[in-house]
């Protein structure tokens, strides 16, 4: 028999960072990993794909969205390997990552930004979703009601966040996690079947979208932005793996990546029937929002529309909750704030009103997806993963693993400067010809 003593330690925390989450943690399956990281990857960016296609055309559309596919997949198959690269420590955070590979001082200036951008983008981009299919949905199945403007719509659906954000942690959110991962399958799945049975239009075509030449150089790059944006689940696959338990001779990386298997599968039979069926159906004249172009049969675009919102409801909290567990901790050790429900009602109230204000102030949906797309997804989902991994695991020079992620690498880096770019000159273009506040 096997003295105690004899067995391998049960892995820690990383070092200088302590909990990062209240109440029971470390007690979920496999399943709950694929529900959360559907819910963070398969978002209302994959509403947008027939649009993107519309600008790099079938051939470039479709490379970028199997590249893509497969080159997320590989980064997030290491996070799930690096979340317990060093014996007997578990790396809860990409900023403790980020620590170990990059030094204690640099590694938060170069994830933690990156990070940041990511998860307040989703939430800021979520909340001008979530209102304009609240919109959408009102405005169907009442025909006769008032018309209010589309940033009322906006406050109304980001009015709820202000209750479900006080949820205290991860643990807290499952049920809004799996409804939410549901809805993005339902909607993904109306969405290209709408497309098919409204069938491919009268003169459609395939062409690039007749713009100036500079113009469409911008629009493109914004098209790899919002390609990227499908892929969002990286800036929170280690808090979700944290959630996992880890027992000897069964880490917590055989349940994460089993569920991120799942999680992908649902992926690829969301966006890709999207993508390509919407781009079949409409052609360059599809809108930024697929579900916008269809009309008929009334009820069923309508539910999708509810779906949506349902969705991005969940979605907002998976992205949200570790931002709101940084703020609290960062203000207990250094300010000395108590920690409890008043610190909570504070930070998680003004955030929700932070991302509310900017959504209104900037409703710009598919130009705000290549921006955040470009200069924080393709950082946390393409390449930094793979930096890390170069650094902490140092392949041999030209063996595979280490062609792989370099190729990655150069990759990810010309989607970030390409699709940001796009975005941020998109945004401004369309600005100056809208009504603010409408």
């Amino acid at each position: 028999m096997v003295s105690a003593t004899s067995s391998p330690p049960l892995p820690k925390e990383a070092p200088l960072e302590g909990e990062w989450e209240e109440g029971p943690r470390r007690d979920a399956k496999w399943w709950n990993s694929t529900f959360h990281t559907v819910t963070a990857m398969v978002g209302a960016g994959v509403l947008s794909l027939p649009y993107a296609m519309a600008y790099l055309g079938w051939g470039p559309g479709m490379a970028v969205m199997i590249i893509s596919w497969c080159l997320t997949l590989h980064t997030f198959w290491i996070l799930t390997q690096l979340h317990e690269s060093s014996e007997g420590v578990r790396y809860d955070r990409y900023i403790d990552l980020a620590r170990y590979a990059f030094g204690q001082k640099l590694g938060p200036w170069i994830v933690l930004p990156q990070q940041l951008i990511v998860q307040v983008g989703v939430n800021i981009v979520y909340m001008v979703t979530g209102g304009t299919c609240l919109q959408k949905f009102m405005e169907m199945v009442c025909t006769d009601c008032t018309r209010l403007r589309h940033s009322y719509w906006i406050i109304i659906f980001g009015s709820t966040h202000f209750f479900l954000s006080q949820l205290p942690n991860f643990n807290s959110v499952s049920l809004v996690s799996v409804a939410a991962a549901v809805m993005s399958l339902c909607y993904s799945t109306i969405a290209w079947a709408g497309c098919l049975s409204k069938g491919k239009q009268p003169d459609v075509s395939y062409a690039y979208k007749k713009t100036s030449g500079a113009d469409s150089i911008f629009r493109i790059f914004n098209a790899l932005g919002q390609i990227s944006f499908a892929y969002a689940g990286h800036a929170v696959a280690l808090e979700i793996q944290a959630t996992i338990p880890s027992r000897p001779g069964k880490p917590s990386r055989v349940a994460m990546w089993k569920g991120a298997m799942g999680a992908y599968f649902v992926n690829a039979i969301c966006y890709f029937p999207v993508a390509i069926i919407g781009y079949w159906a409409f052609g360059q004249d599809v809108t930024d929002n697929v579900l916008v172009a269809l009309q008929k049969p009334s009820w069923l675009i309508a539910a999708a529309n509810l779906m949506v919102v349902v969705h991005v409801l969940g979605s907002y909290q998976v992205f949200a909750m570790p931002l709101f567990d940084l703020m609290e901790k960062g203000l207990v050790k250094k300010l000395n704030v108590p920690s409890g429900l008043p610190l909570r009602l504070v930070v998680r109230t003004t955030y929700v009103a932070f991302t509310l204000f900017m959504a209104v102030t900037f409703p710009f949906f598919g130009d705000l997806l290549g921006f955040f797309g470009g200069f924080g997804f393709a950082p946390t989902s393409y390449f930094l993963p793979s930096i890390i991994w170069l650094i902490l695991k140092k392949p041999k020079r030209f063996s595979t693993q280490w062609i792989v992620n370099w190729v990655g690498i150069f990759i990810g880096v010309f989607i970030m400067l390409a699709s940001t770019i796009g975005g941020f000159r998109n945004i401004i273009a369309d600005s100056s010809s809208y009504d603010f506040y409408q």
